[in-house]
């Protein structure tokens, strides 16, 4: 049943995405989301350190309770059959990203492609953290292209995943942990450690979702071998346990470099190349990402009805 309705649940949100219509009326789950953290941050996170760690557990389970529970009490009120999978997959629809992250990369590649570096650092800083204005062109691709992988996994197929195992309940635990994680879980002084439990439970939930969306990226590239031998390369190098996956497996498959130095808030970031030796990312690179993208994405699709139909 889940299957089934997560794979309703993508079509919608290819289809027509989060309209900007009912975003001013409804705004979105995420935003509430996101608005029960910043409160709790705000009330919640001060004191030394092992106050903030405790405080920070709580926050975490204070957010899944409070977005866990009216999901399970929803899915619990749903109709079994036909019906009950069509309104598990509306109401899990908001909760995937998959036509989100195709416009917002793509908002990125037109004015790359137009030689507008100016327009195109502009849409980059929509979707990363790091400086905008020290990217050159082979920067703002790099950084495009990174957003691209990592939230292949974070933005579709992770939710999806979760939404397959656990329907709303799951879905929403999903997106819950992942918008702690990027809110609260960074190293830096404010977060070290009131951000600490949402980080580790960030990193244990993307686990396995990380390394399905490098292997669909594989297969979708057409040359899997090429794909898996750059993820058994440059994964375990990556800053992250999980986004190392997806990202070297999209590195390796459009054949550039990503990754490397950056910088974030005035302070360079010395990080190691996924794909090192290749050349970097141009807006034919961007290019042939987003078609890859698309094509993990109905890959994806197709995995989730072959399961519902089983």
């Amino acid at each position: 049943m889940y299957c089934a309705a997560m794979a309703l649940g993508l079509m919608v949100d290819t289809l027509v995405g989060w309209p900007d219509r009912l975003f001013r009326s409804l705004s979105h789950p995420v935003v509430w989301i996101g608005a029960l953290v910043s409160a709790l941050d705000r009330h919640w996170n001060d004191g030394p350190p092992m106050r903030r760690r405790r405080a920070g557990a709580l926050t975490v389970a204070a957010v899944l309770i409070a977005t866990v529970l009216p999901a399970a009490l929803v899915q619990w009120a749903l109709p079994d059959g036909a019906l009950g999978v069509v309104l598990t997959g509306v109401l899990s629809w908001p909760l995937i990203a998959a036509r989100s992250l195709n416009d917002h990369v793509a908002a990125v590649a037109r004015p790359l492609a137009a030689g507008d570096l100016a327009g195109a650092r502009g849409a980059v800083a929509r979707i990363v953290g790091r400086d905008p204005t020290t990217l050159d062109t082979a920067g703002v691709g790099r950084a495009a292209l990174e957003s691209l992988a990592e939230n292949a996994s974070d933005g579709v197929v992770a939710p999806l995943v979760w939404g397959a195992v656990a329907g709303l309940p799951g879905i929403a635990a999903y997106k819950a942990i992942n918008t702690m994680d990027s809110m609260i879980g960074h190293r830096n002084d404010r977060y070290e450690d009131f951000g600490k439990a949402a980080a580790r439970l960030d990193d244990l939930a993307n686990l396995i979702p990380a390394r399905l969306t490098a292997g669909l990226l594989a297969l979708a590239s057409g040359r899997p071998a090429t794909a898996i031998a750059g993820m058994r390369r440059d994964a375990a190098r990556h800053r992250s346990p999980n986004a190392g996956w997806p990202e070297a497996a999209l590195a390796a498959a459009l054949r550039v470099r990503l990754s490397g130095p950056r910088v974030y808030g005035g302070t360079i970031a010395d990080e190691p190349w996924v794909n090192d030796g290749a050349p970097d990312p141009d807006a034919a690179a961007m290019g042939r990402g987003l078609a890859l993208y698309r094509r993990t994405v109905l890959l994806c699709a197709l995995l989730l009805g072959g399961l519902a139909l089983i």
